[in-house]
């Protein structure tokens, strides 16, 4: 895992949030460790599209099937 120190962090902190690897960076003050960044999971995103091709559409899905008169 990367160490960085704390006042090299600050002046790079959005340049190093673009690449922060997926072992994530330890940020340290006076050389302790004090804070860890690591990336956030995206589960969510591998969501998206998974089904699309797999599910196909029967019939009127727009129709409860029903047929009914409003005037009656």
């Amino acid at each position: 895992m990367k160490t960085i120190a704390a006042a090299k962090f600050k002046e790079q902190c959005l340049s190093i949030l673009d690449h922060v690897g997926p072992g994530g960076i330890v940020i340290t003050k006076h050389g302790k460790p004090v804070a860890r960044l690591v990336p956030v999971e995206s589960g969510m995103a591998d969501l998206i599209g998974c089904m699309k091709g797999k599910i196909k559409i029967k019939g009127n899905i727009f129709s409860t099937g029903i047929k009914w008169d409003a005037e009656s």
